[in-house]
């Protein structure tokens, strides 16, 4: 099932237990979250904390929605379609292994791609263009040829055609 399907079941499973015209319950959100991303509280993917146990949210007679917010797996928004309903943004615990499989699933340089490289130091920065040696992903090193038959250097790749050399 997918998460725009999930959603909506998951609204029409936990929608009794936040619209019987008293504040919503925090332990329900928590719950809803967990259903949305299928994993428990504190486990990587999962809510980081539980839901603040101090908010007094008005009762919601619509169905109460949960998507992501931003880039997904990152945090989840909880909200109530009422007029003048809530909100809430829940933080999740990053999946690193999950970001490693997408890092290494998508490379942002090729080889032979032509890169910018930015040599970078305290109150300057130098450009140049030059050829990827390797291909790599965000985040890792890889070397760079900037001028044909000279040697190569070792750049780090900060974004899809943009490695950086730091001085600091």
């Amino acid at each position: 099932m997918n998460r725009t399907l999930a959603c909506c079941a998951l609204a029409f499973a936990t929608a009794p237990a936040l619209a019987q015209g008293q504040p919503a319950d925090p332990a329900a959100l928590d719950l809803m979250v967990e259903e949305f991303t299928g994993v428990g509280l504190g486990q990587p993917g999962g809510a980081r904390e539980p839901v603040d146990r101090r908010l007094r949210l008005r009762p919601c007679t619509g169905t109460p929605q949960a998507g992501w917010h931003g880039a997904p797996g990152r945090t989840v928004v909880l909200s109530c379609p009422d007029r003048g309903g809530w909100r809430v943004y829940v933080n999740l615990v990053s999946d690193t292994r999950q970001a490693d499989r997408t890092a290494k699933a998508a490379p942002a340089i090729g080889r032979g791609d032509t890169v910018t490289l930015v040599v970078a130091g305290p109150g300057f920065a130098i450009r140049r263009q030059g050829e990827a040696l390797q291909a790599g992903a965000v985040g890792e090193w890889i070397a760079v040829r900037t001028v044909a038959g000279g040697d190569p250097v070792r750049a780090r790749i900060v974004q899809p055609g943009l490695a950086e050399i730091p001085l600091r």
